[in-house]
């Protein structure tokens, strides 16, 4: 059996939510949430991938919700999908995501919000447990 390779074919930003006005500088929370779908017909996963930025005790003042589109070659069921997967399929939407903040607040004439690089390997188990085939 050849080993499974996977491509990005597309992302969007699906649901965009920031309020400056809730915004100040300084330590941010940031919490990290990730789900998917692998459509078993067209051997396409769909990672959704959400972001939400917040100060301790308020309410997020930024949510963010990016779908990335993978396809697959080699993967005929949710089973065949590589562990290595998981973990690279938020690395590569990450950076989409984190640029897409810094360009916005920094365009709102405010000091922008530039998220530091992160090691999200930690997502990785919680993807493969809230990932569903279609």
């Amino acid at each position: 059996m050849q080993s499974a390779s996977f491509s990005i074919i597309n992302y969007q930003f699906d649901e965009v939510y920031i309020n400056l006005h809730n915004y100040k500088e300084g330590d941010l929370g940031i919490l990290f949430t990730t789900k998917g779908v692998f459509q078993k017909d067209k051997k396409v996963f769909e990672l959704i991938f959400s972001v939400s930025l917040q100060h301790e005790n308020t309410e997020p003042f930024v949510r963010i919700n990016c779908k990335g589109l993978f396809e697959f070659k080699n993967v005929e069921t949710i089973e065949d999908i590589p562990d290595f997967f998981y973990k690279n399929s938020i690395a590569i939407l990450f950076p989409y995501v984190r640029a897409y903040i810094s360009l916005v607040t920094t365009q709102a004439n405010v000091p922008g919000i530039i998220l530091p690089t992160y090691n999200l390997s930690s997502l990785e188990e919680k993807l493969r447990n809230n990932t569903t085939e279609a």
